[in-house]
């Protein structure tokens, strides 16, 4: 699966007004996409989520 470019720039977004927690949001969404059955998620979020978890 593919976490694109724009859920990546909308997230962004959300954080830099304040209205995110980006570690929460980033985790929920890439957890979403798992259990919606993706064996594989390319995310721009890749290094930034290693770390996290």
């Amino acid at each position: 699966a593919f976490h694109v470019s724009g859920e990546y720039a909308m997230l962004k977004a959300a954080v830099q007004n304040g209205w995110i927690d980006e570690e929460r949001a980033v985790i929920e969404t890439l957890t979403s996409i798992r259990r919606a059955g993706a064996d594989l998620v390319f995310t721009y979020y890749a290094k930034d989520a290693a770390a996290w978890l």
